[in-house]
């Protein structure tokens, strides 16, 4: 009943729900406008109907993940008043740029396209739907904007015990928002794609729609593979990043109670002691986490141990090590995701270059099938490790958590909202769950009004074979 954990156990769980749905309708709406781009162009029915069936998966996606981001909102306000206090000023201008700019040019724009298929030209459409996918990174941007403010305060002065906005070009120009904004589209590319690639696999396995999922695999799988390139690029960049501004997080990451000998050895895995301050197991990869580290194979990284004696000069007397165990282990399930989603998207783009996705056989397809839940294993394990691995700071160096509860808020308030959250979380799950099943299987060529299955059109002038 310690009301710290139950506000961040609400934080964590609300926020992680809600991550679920923000970065596939980021994917999607990107996809979508590929493909009706296609359409356009080509002017071939079929991109049409891919525009509009994936559509329905992103609407649906859309709908749900807007009232989760308003329970998220509620509990924010509820649990960590102190913390909106002292830096209000800061988060007030991207917040509200998001809800204003970004999130109105979104919902304004969805619904022209949702609307506009037979009233608007085919170019003002298209423009709709690019629009909205804009409006989704957008979003994003300004949101990141503001986390990244907690990773590394810029552009702030302190006046009053409140930090206060002196330079608002210095908060766009974060170095960590540079490298955390395009690591989270590109992982959100890759929630969309895989998910297109994941369905179309099932369908193909099924041999139902076969011309329409056959190239709407096409269209994902490269999409997921670039894209699952990039992250790990801006990633490594990234990690970079944090070694020189929060090297207690890297070296927290790495299972690092030492400072490392010169070169660094990275640990591929470790029985991570706590308590002892120690790994009473590892398993290392000699010179790799130098250069991880510094692109080259030589440097030491600072281990946990040295790293807390120098905040406690700095900051004063604490604990300023993070939770290790989660931080590690987060942090190596995100690789191991992402690790496997490049190595299935360039076997995937290989076939599909190759015009033999027909040959891959039901075990890859089944391994696409399962595949849809990887990037949501990454989005979340990298979410956690980025903010696990910040504490005891909310703001690093500004702020702990500790100090950023409401005070007036009751354990057993905190308690009440969090079994409500998790209750209507649930049941937004199932609904969810319920609607993409429902429309997945009536397929893209479905009768309006019926549940009942109808055959791919386009399957008579190509054959399963002979599908670019």
């Amino acid at each position: 009943m310690d009301p710290v954990m139950l506000a961040r156990i609400q934080f964590a769980s609300t926020t992680i729900f809600h991550f679920i749905f923000v970065p596939l309708s980021i994917g999607l709406a990107f996809l979508i406008a590929i493909m009706e781009t296609m359409y356009v162009v080509k002017g071939q029915e079929v991109y049409k109907k891919m525009a509009k069936f994936w559509g329905k998966l992103f609407l649906i996606n859309f709908a749900v993940g807007v009232v989760t981001g308003i329970l998220q909102e509620f509990q924010f306000g509820m649990n960590w008043s102190d913390y909106s206090r002292f830096v209000g000023d800061v988060f007030g201008a991207p917040l509200a740029i998001e809800a204003l700019l970004a999130f109105f040019l979104e919902s304004t724009f969805i619904g022209l396209w949702i609307f506009g298929w037979d009233r608007l030209s085919k170019k003002v459409h298209l423009l709709s739907i690019w629009l909205v996918s804009l409006g989704t990174v957008m979003s994003a941007f300004w949101i990141l904007a503001a986390n990244s403010f907690m990773q590394r305060p810029v552009g702030y002065v302190i006046n009053n015990g409140r930090a206060e906005m002196n330079d608002f070009f210095a908060l766009i120009t974060n170095g960590q928002l540079l490298v955390e904004f395009p690591h989270t589209i590109f992982g959100a590319l890759a929630t969309g794609a895989f998910l297109v690639t994941g369905v179309s696999a099932y369908k193909l396995m099924r041999k139902q729609d076969v011309t329409f999922f056959k190239k709407s695999f096409h269209i994902a799988v490269v999409v997921g593979l670039i894209s699952s390139i990039l992250v790990a690029v801006f990633g490594h960049q990234q990690a970079q990043y944090l070694v020189q501004t929060q090297p207690m997080k890297m070296a927290a990451a790495e299972g690092l109670w030492e400072t490392s000998d010169d070169p660094a050895p990275w640990t591929v895995i470790a029985a991570i002691d706590p308590e002892k301050q120690q790994n009473a197991m590892e398993v290392k990869v000699p010179y790799l986490l130098s250069f991880l580290s510094y692109s080259k194979f030589s440097g030491e990284v600072v281990g946990m141990k040295e790293l807390q004696a120098q905040y406690e000069q700095e900051y004063g007397p604490g604990d300023y090590i993070p939770p290790v165990r989660t931080t590690f282990w987060s942090f190596r399930i995100m690789v191991a995701s992402g690790t496997i989603m490049i190595l299935l998207g360039l076997y995937g783009t290989w076939l599909a270059l190759r015009r033999k996705l027909e040959q891959a056989g039901k075990w890859f397809m089944g391994l696409m099938l399962y595949s849809i839940s990887l990037p949501f294993i990454a989005n979340t394990t990298g979410w956690i490790m980025t903010e696990i691995g910040r504490q005891p700071w909310t703001v690093f160096g500004l702020i702990t958590t500790e100090n950023s509860i409401s005070p007036n808020v009751s354990a057993g308030s905190i308690l009440f909202s969090l079994i409500t959250f998790t209750a209507i979380y649930a049941v937004l799950a199932v609904v969810m769950a319920y609607l993409f099943v429902k429309v997945i299987k009536k397929g893209p060529y479905a009768e309006e009004t019926g549940d009942q299955h109808v055959s791919d059109p386009f399957a008579k002038e190509e054959d399963y074979n002979a599908v670019s």
